[in-house]
């Protein structure tokens, strides 16, 4: 694991972003084994890091991410079950690691992200994407169905009958068209991709951490649950929330009639 960290994925910590980008360009960043199990590592423990105040989840090269690496999926026979063990223990926790990160994460999409590439991206809090990236349902063109989360997912962001179109046909949608379906959160020029995705970063890292990752936990929540559970945990939320350091300097600003400054706890 630790030879993959700084090789095949970079890891940074300043200024309470913690930035993980993918790094096999030469091969538009399909995601192997050992680079899926180091950034699951990362995302869990920039949940667990006080330092940690939001994640940038970004790639090097012309491509986000193509999703897995299938040759070495293909490589050797499976057997019964191993399938879908396969998909549990591996792109499932990862996407899972995102929507489970205990920091608001950020995607920088600067181009292609397919697959397992694409539900990697939609798991983020925010996606930022370049005018040139486009993201596609590539299973059905490979003969496999969805998976990597993306039958959970879609459903969530687009639509039942909307995301049936984007897994029946696997067709390649534009930076723009994902902006209007709701799958994307900003499109910017190439250029300004970086400097969009670190002002966005800057604010969540200098936010109430503490509140925001109760807001994330919340909203994932909530289309799993009844309004009594949502209501319920809400209230559990704001009773734990009022008791940081942070809602305390929120009220006290507000008050005192001056800007807040917030420590993440």
């Amino acid at each position: 694991m630790n030879e993959v960290i700084g090789t095949l994925v970079l890891h940074s910590v300043e200024n309470g972003i913690c930035r993980i980008v993918l790094n096999r360009p030469e091969v538009a960043n399909a995601i192997a084994a050992a680079q899926r199990e180091a950034i699951i590592g990362l995302l869990e423990q920039a949940g667990r890091d006080s330092a940690v105040r939001v994640v940038v989840l970004a790639s090097n090269g012309k491509h986000f991410c193509s999703g897995a690496d299938i040759e070495a999926i293909a490589e050797g026979g499976l057997r019964a079950g191993e399938a879908m063990q396969r998909i549990m223990n591996g792109a499932q926790r990862l996407v899972a690691a995102v929507l489970d990160c205990g920091k608001p994460v950020i995607a920088a999409v600067q181009g292609t992200a397919a697959g397992l590439g694409a539900h990697l991206a939609f798991a983020c809090d925010l996606v930022v994407a370049a005018e040139e990236a486009g993201f596609i349902e590539i299973f059905v063109r490979r003969g496999l169905t969805v998976d990597a989360g993306g039958a959970y997912l879609l459903p969530r962001l687009v639509g039942v009958q909307k995301a049936k179109e984007l897994v029946f046909f696997g067709d390649k949608v534009s930076a723009r068209d994902a902006h209007a379906l709701g799958l994307v959160n900003r499109v910017v020029a190439d250029a300004e991709l970086a400097a969009t995705v670190d002002a966005l970063a800057a604010r969540l890292a200098t936010g109430p951490t503490t509140a925001i990752s109760l807001a994330k936990r919340l909203i994932n929540k909530s289309l799993d649950t009844d309004r009594g559970n949502a209501f319920l945990e809400e209230a559990m939320a704001q009773e734990v929330n009022s008791r940081s350091e942070d809602a305390t300097e929120g009220v006290k600003a507000f008050i005192e009639r001056r800007t807040p400054q917030f420590k993440g706890y």
